[in-house]
């Protein structure tokens, strides 16, 4: 089941929509149950909730799934480019080139700081590191692979789907490249899709991408899945598709 409750983010002072996955006998239970914080929440669970009216069907996927866990999905601040805003750590331009100026460590810091500790004290969590994850797709997905790097205490899993590095290649690079070693059982689920650039030059583009940052990764002691979804495009109906490629391979 999909319930809706609504958060203060301090560091913005704004009210916010989380979209919070349990499974349906958590009433019936006693059970403690793993967690994992995801971005654009409201484009997970329900078509009627989702931006273009497709969400990931991350529910449906979840009731059939022999994991029982739980999923927080925090809503985008849908005025303007604040969803760009909040959803980079780093100052960059927009394909208007329009300077956004990024405050993503700013947002981590209050999942980190404030939304984990509230949801461990509201729900039946598992709130150790080996049972918490992050994941989000495009600017979700590039704050996921950020998160994981800068709080890697925190968070032993992420995926990262159709994530917008080429923003902040050299930025989100050079923050990798300045980090320690992770934990060795940190795992990084990343993908792009084969049309999403829609010509050749922008597949390589992404391709090259993936992969660097996936090795960079690895150098530091993860383990990555790097998967190039044929024919995916950048939407939620192809990245419904790889709910059942990404969950086994962060959780089981």
């Amino acid at each position: 089941m999909v319930i809706k409750e609504m958060v203060h983010i301090t560091p913005y002072d704004l009210d916010r929509r989380l979209h919070i996955y349990l499974p349906d006998d958590y009433a019936d239970s006693t059970e403690r149950y793993p967690v994992m914080y995801m971005y654009d929440g409201h484009n997970l669970f329900c078509d009627e909730d989702a931006t273009y009216g497709k969400s990931w069907g991350l529910e449906t996927y979840l009731n059939q799934w022999d994991r029982k866990m739980m999923i927080v999905g925090i809503e985008c601040n849908h005025e303007g480019n604040k969803r760009l805003e909040e959803f980079c750590p780093y100052d960059f331009k927009d394909f208007n080139g329009k300077l956004i100026h990024g405050t993503g460590q700013i947002f981590m810091q209050w999942v980190t700081d404030e939304l984990k500790p509230m949801i461990d004290g509201m729900f039946r969590t598992l709130p150790d590191r080996e049972h918490t994850g992050i994941g989000g797709s495009s600017m979700g997905g590039l704050m996921s692979y950020y998160t994981i790097v800068r709080h890697n205490d925190i968070f032993s899993k992420a995926a990262c789907l159709s994530s917008a590095y080429t923003f902040c290649y050299d930025a989100l690079k050079a923050e990798i490249e300045s980090a320690g070693e992770l934990l060795p059982d940190t795992r990084v689920y990343m993908s792009w899709g084969s049309k999403e650039s829609g010509r050749k030059p922008g597949l390589v583009k992404y391709t090259c991408a993936n992969l660097e940052f996936s090795h960079l990764l690895v150098e530091r002691g993860a383990v990555t899945y790097p998967y190039l979804q044929a024919y995916g495009g950048h939407c939620e109906a192809d990245w419904e598709k790889q709910n059942g490629i990404y969950m086994p391979f962060l959780w089981d």
